[in-house]
């Protein structure tokens, strides 16, 4: 016969020894079936603040760099502040312009023309030497002294006429110079001198785009540099650096060019090969990157007699 009483304490033994089990079950529950906290929103990106621009004449500059006036006046229609000055208080401006980015950082820009070209490089010096960043700098047709471009400089480009007087600063870039570079010579183009380089509408045109795309140009950490004698009257874009692309199965010097936007004379000089060039897929070629696209009705630079 079943004794009862017996049944009921090894009843009450099973349940306890189960009960530790099933306490510690329980939280477990309680935590997996709890929802996960929702990931903060990411603050709100500042736009950068607009560029301080300084212009620099070269010598005589009230007379003979008068495209910089210009430059400043096409800037300002553009809704930028731009500063025209001498090149001769060149110090004096890089002092100020360094103090004005201390109180409030913003972009520089720099450009200049004949000895304007070469303060734009000594400035660019004073800030490195301060830690201070350049987003760009324009040298037009720069005096043959001026330095290299240094470090800090993140865009710098050179348009000038190697033949030149007056002008004709080749203008390279510090080793280990890692940012964007672009260097044009325009000495077959028989409409460009030093007097009127300057002064190119289409030029112009070209800068204040870039001024204006500042804050959306995307840096490449494999930029590069990018050395051209452009051809005889023919438009160019100002592309700040090139790109490596991968050659596919079928593609020639030619179709990259056209499927790139760019003039294939840009590939026959970067690359170092002639236009038949025959390719191999998967090698390395170097096409200039776009900034803004060229027009093609623009004039290169100012006809000849306009001062």
């Amino acid at each position: 016969m079943i004794d009862l009483r017996r049944l009921v304490v090894l009843a009450a033994v099973a349940l306890l020894a189960l009960s530790p089990g099933m306490a510690a079950a329980s939280p477990a529950k309680t935590k997996a079936a709890a929802v996960a906290p929702a990931a903060p929103s990411p603050p709100p990106v500042e736009p950068l603040p607009p560029p301080k621009i300084y212009l620099f004449r070269g010598a005589m500059g009230p007379i003979f760099s008068t495209g910089m006036d210009r430059l400043s006046e096409k800037l300002t229609q553009a809704g930028f502040s731009a500063d025209v000055n001498e090149f001769t208080i060149c110090r004096w401006i890089g002092d100020r312009a360094i103090s004005s980015y201390k109180e409030t950082p913003a972009p520089i820009v720099l450009i200049g023309h004949s000895m304007g070209g070469l303060c734009s490089v000594v400035i660019s010096e004073m800030a490195a030497k301060e830690n201070i960043p350049v987003s760009l700098v324009i040298t037009i047709d720069p005096a043959h002294a001026t330095g290299d471009v240094p470090l800090n400089v993140e865009r710098f480009i050179n348009i000038f006429l190697s033949d030149s007087v007056l002008g004709g600063g080749d203008v390279v870039t510090k080793p280990g110079y890692r940012g964007h570079y672009a260097s044009f010579d325009l000495k077959e183009n028989s409409r460009v001198s030093h007097i009127n380089i300057e002064k190119s509408d289409d030029i112009h045109r070209q800068i204040i785009d870039m001024v204006r795309q500042l804050p959306r140009i995307q840096a490449q950490a494999d930029a590069v540099p990018l050395r051209y004698l452009v051809p005889g009257d023919t438009l160019v874009e100002l592309w700040d650096s090139g790109v490596r692309l991968p050659v596919r199965r079928g593609d020639t010097m030619e179709s990259i060019a056209a499927a790139n936007r760019v003039p294939l004379w840009t590939l026959v000089q970067s690359n170092s090969l002639p236009e038949n060039a025959p390719l191999t897929p998967g090698q390395s070629i170097i096409v200039p990157r776009h900034l803004t696209p060229p027009e093609p009705a623009a004039a290169m630079a100012t006809p000849p007699g306009r001062r």
